[in-house]
């Protein structure tokens, strides 16, 4: 019974993603999915594997972030060189970094075995190392991870390295922004650690699914920045367990994909099929009409994580939703979901309704105390 209904809720998310090849999950979009596990319709739209980022471009609503391609060249050029000769230079780094007395090291590219072996060969390679732990020190480039968001698999293709010696794994972060003077741009550094806790999440996940200590795997992620100005690298090591905390606590909170699909409606479909021009046959008024029937929450923190925020927040604004306050003044007030209903009960014009009284009483007094401050 069970898989026959993923069976037919991975049916039901291929129907609403259409024709369009699945868009793969990052570490970025499982981070960012994890920060507002309210959020059906991002929730879908992942789950079904939509291109957010192509679907916001055609509604009329660009994500106002993005790697600009110098950015993106810059990055696969660092990339390159941290881990040309089996990651030579990567090593110097890890002796410098961990105290490793280790000359040399082995070097598996998980991904020349090809795409649709990558995730079993991981498995393979992780549990082997796991089970000899003679002390070698091995790199695993290009690894797949995989990791159950709302009751759906997602499968993580991360550009990143997991290193092994003596049973313990590391996750080695690579970052094309530069640390100057031993500081770099703490957002950055934040949003680097958001994404390497995923990777250490599904690598412990992975590690327990083998009958493994998921403790093995540190929480400790080795981030490979540029030096100065220079394309020099240098390495630093980043405690991710308040990101775990909050990762596991908010993915277990996200309802199940199979119950976000009850209730719509049959026909709904996010399709975005081009045409000879390579833009969309679908136009897209009707594209945003059936984004409108899955409910969105939207915070301001969106506007740097989700590639659909200007879209939501158009539509919270349309709407007056609390939702545009933020996450913790939305939480404060309730079941009021709208700014009218939030000022008609601080002016005392609206009625609360069951379950709004205390509430109503909260914004009464902040009301009056406004009032007396004013005047």
């Amino acid at each position: 019974m069970t898989k026959l209904r993923e069976r037919s809720s991975r049916n039901r998310l291929d129907e609403l993603r259409g024709p369009m090849p699945s868009h793969p999950h990052d570490a970025r979009a499982i981070a960012a999915l994890a920060a507002n596990p309210g959020c059906a319709r991002r929730a879908l739209m992942d789950a079904a594997g939509v291109d957010k980022d192509l679907t916001a471009r055609h509604v009329g609503f660009p994500a106002p972030f993005g790697q600009s391609q110098f950015a993106i060249s810059r990055g696969n050029v660092f990339e390159a060189l941290v881990k040309e000769n089996g990651c030579a230079e990567l090593l110097r780094l890890l002796r410098e970094l961990l105290g490793l007395a280790v000359a040399q090291v082995g070097y598996r590219d998980v991904e020349s075995v090809g795409s649709h072996l990558r995730h079993s060969h991981t498995r393979a390679l992780i549990d082997r190392a796991a089970r000899e732990d003679d002390g070698t020190a091995v790199f695993y480039d290009h690894p797949l991870f995989s990791l159950e968001i709302a009751g759906y698999t997602s499968y993580l293709e991360p550009d990143v390295v997991a290193f092994q010696i003596g049973g313990r794994f590391h996750i080695v972060e690579i970052k094309s922004f530069s640390v100057i003077d031993g500081q770099a741009e703490p957002d950055k550094v934040a949003a680097a650690a958001r994404q390497a806790a995923v990777y250490v999440l599904a690598l412990r996940t992975l590690m327990a699914d083998l009958g493994h200590d998921p403790r093995r795997v540190s929480h400790d992620v080795v981030l490979v920045c540029p030096e100065n100005f220079a394309n020099r690298p240098t390495a630093a090591l980043v405690d991710v367990r308040k990101h775990l905390s909050v990762l596991t606590r908010q993915l277990a909170r996200m309802t199940r994909v199979e119950y976000l699909l009850e209730g719509l409606p049959g026909d709904l479909t996010f399709d975005l099929a081009p045409g000879e021009d390579g833009v969309p046959t679908r136009s897209a008024e009707e594209l945003a009409q059936a984004l409108l029937q899955v409910p969105a929450r939207y915070a301001p923190d969106c506007l740097s994580t989700c590639d659909m925020c200007m879209f939501c927040r158009h539509e919270a604004r349309a709407c007056g939703s609390t939702d545009l306050l933020g996450r913790q003044v939305r939480d404060q007030l309730g079941g009021v979901s709208g700014m009218d209903e939030a000022l008609g009960l601080a002016e005392g014009t609206r009625e609360p309704a069951e379950g709004q009284e205390e509430i109503a009483r909260l914004l009464r007094l902040a009301h009056r105390l406004r009032e007396e401050s004013l005047r």
